[in-house]
């Protein structure tokens, strides 16, 4: 398992929290340990999960990842 935190543009509130929680969640290998008002942190089976897919999960919320 990896662990990597996530800068993520464009939230503001506990709702945007919460989409970005389920969206990265959906995903298979991937166990969200905490997310707050611009960040996240991941850990991610590289097997199973790669940064493309933890990407289009945050933007599926809404929201943008910084590289």
């Amino acid at each position: 398992m990896t662990s990597k935190e996530l800068k993520i543009e464009g939230m503001s509130c506990h709702h945007c929290v919460m989409a970005v929680q389920k969206e990265l969640g959906k995903l298979d290998g991937v166990k969200v340990d905490d997310v707050q008002i611009g960040s996240a942190i991941v850990e991610y089976d590289e097997n199973k999960v790669n940064e493309n897919a933890l990407e289009s999960a945050i933007e599926e919320a809404g929201y943008k990842l910084v590289k």
